[in-house]
């Protein structure tokens, strides 16, 4: 089904609209015989029922429907369950104070919200929406090209593509409205009008006084979209940024020395960019100019199955790996704003950034209810992200590095892998020399292939002894050093120096004469 034309005048608009909207009643790619079930369901029943919203804006968009909202006068929970039965399917309450009722189509992975009107009449209930987009309604038993309602002008809006709200204090009502303003514009590739831009502007004091899990779950939708780097510069400008994540905003404008060439605000939108291309690489695009690309999906494509269950998983609240990466990439240099020094050279320095980055990554994170899953995991991930770029830089990727590397990092070392890449792409301009993507690309492909072919043989390995073992086998006082023996062991066992437990006790008894245990201080180096 073909989108709304630019070049219609608005009565053909509305007329194609509705044309649309009635033939997507009885067909549907993604919701085959549903809507005609609804029809006749609806159809039989006292109460008036309209579909609404995002499935009507999308519907005239050409967009795929995903999830149908419908309104009626009154009795909407009463109606989901009724309508529900009828399909064999659950319902539940999905809030009692607005009389809003929620249907399940299980195994689909889609709702019917059926809610009561806001206000008293339909068109109370479109007025009070965010935007014109929005609010649009259609009888779900429509027969005629005279059924859209549409008292905001949304159809005009959607032909000139633009995001308008419905009224003037439509979002200074709601402020998390702003942001789903900026999230709407970057999906669907349309303006926001200039009126609805100051409004933006306007609510921005009130923003952090709205519910910190509203904003921060439009927050999440926003990074999902396909352009993460565009979503981040649309709200630079305006000034939503600022007010969500200062962490981030105040890293406009810090410069970088060679080889960067880019300030740290957008080399991070550099990275982000060139994180859903590595994305598209492991998820088989081959569709490239760039021959560090083409070279990155030969080497990639070997473990793109494996590492697409790990980007799939899901995360502690409601989000999964992938956009648990992009969030971490968001973050990954923002302890550069704390850290940049000149040094004696004049060469600029962020010493330690990594580090701070975490720290702050936790902090923002939990400031924005994120689950402490996934802030541990992304200030993990932001520790981390420059070990794979040092690696590279060794004249060989040894055992003990690649044992050392997942001790520390887990898991997250795979994401560090990634980012690394993406991170190296945004650094080195495709238009200069890039002697070192090769060895990157190769320290990556090996610590990758180490994760999932060596990890349980070496990093997770059955400890040849116990510290019981090692207090009795040694004849040793129990202590703190005993902690250290044992990682020293553990490393020695991932990296085949040691293989059996005679072999374990030998290297602690040596291990023991070393002045360093002796004075409790270990074998971490």
């Amino acid at each position: 089904m073909g989108s709304l034309s630019l070049t219609d005048p608005p009565d053909k608009q509305s007329k194609k609209l509705i044309q649309s909207l009635l033939s997507i009643l009885g067909k549907h790619e993604s919701l085959p015989n549903l809507l005609n079930q609804l029809r006749m369901i609806f159809g039989a029943d006292r109460h008036r029922v309209y579909l609404v919203g995002g499935a009507v804006r999308d519907i005239a968009c050409g967009r795929p429907v995903k999830d149908l909202d419908f309104v009626v006068r009154d009795g909407a929970i009463a109606l989901a369950f009724q309508v529900a039965d009828r399909l064999g399917v659950p319902a539940y309450p999905l809030d009692s104070e607005r009389d809003s009722g929620r249907i399940v189509l299980e195994g689909k992975g889609n709702y019917l919200d059926i809610t009561s009107y806001r206000g008293q009449t339909l068109k109370e209930d479109l007025r009070d929406r965010d935007f014109t987009i929005n609010a649009m309604a259609i009888p779900i038993i429509a027969n005629s090209l005279d059924a859209l309602i549409d008292p905001c002008g949304g159809s005009l809006d959607i032909n000139n593509r633009l995001i308008k709200q419905t009224h003037e204090s439509a979002i200074s009502s709601d402020p998390v409205r702003a942001m789903r303003a900026v999230r709407l514009a970057l999906d669907l590739d349309f303006s926001i009008s200039k009126d609805t831009e100051f409004a933006i502007t306007a609510a921005l004091p009130k923003l952090n006084k709205s519910s910190i899990e509203r904003y921060r779950d439009e927050l999440l939708k926003i990074l999902e979209l396909p352009q993460p780097d565009e979503a981040l510069r649309l709200v630079k400008r305006t000034g939503l940024l600022a007010e969500l994540l200062p962490e981030i905003d105040c890293l406009k404008g810090i410069e970088q020395g060679s080889p960067h060439h880019e300030d740290v605000l957008s080399h991070t939108q550099s990275a982000l960019h060139n994180l859903v291309v590595i994305e598209k690489i492991l998820a088989g695009d081959s569709k490239f100019s760039d021959p560090r690309l083409i070279n990155a999906s030969d080497i990639l494509s070997g473990n793109s199955s494996q590492l697409d269950v790990h980007f799939s998983r899901p995360v502690l609240g409601g989000i999964n790996g992938r956009l648990l990466l992009r969030l971490s990439t968001l973050f990954h240099d923002a302890g550069k704003a704390e850290t940049r020094v000149i040094d004696s050279n004049g060469r600029v320095r962020f010493i330690g950034h990594e580090q701070v980055g975490s720290k702050l990554t936790v902090k923002a994170l939990q400031r924005l209810k994120m689950s402490n899953e996934a802030s541990n995991y992304a200030s993990s991930i932001v520790a981390g992200h420059m070990r794979p770029l040092l690696l590279a830089r060794e004249p060989k990727l040894t055992k003990r590095a690649i044992y050392r590397y997942f001790r520390d990092l887990g898991r997250a070392g795979l994401d560090c892998c990634i980012l690394a890449l993406a991170d190296h792409l945004a650094i080195n301009d495709v238009s200069t020399a890039d002697k070192h993507w090769s060895q990157l690309l190769g320290v990556v492909s090996e610590l990758i292939d180490y994760y999932y072919f060596r990890y349980e043989d070496s990093i997770t390995a059955t400890p040849l002894l116990s510290g019981k073992n090692l207090i009795s086998l040694l004849e040793i006082e129990p202590g703190p050093y005993i902690g250290e023996l044992l990682r020293m062991l553990a490393e020695a066992q991932a990296i085949g120096e040691i293989k059996t437990q005679d072999d374990a006790i030998k290297r602690a008894h040596r291990a023991l004469k070393d002045d360093r245990f002796n004075q409790g201080q270990g074998d971490e180096a």
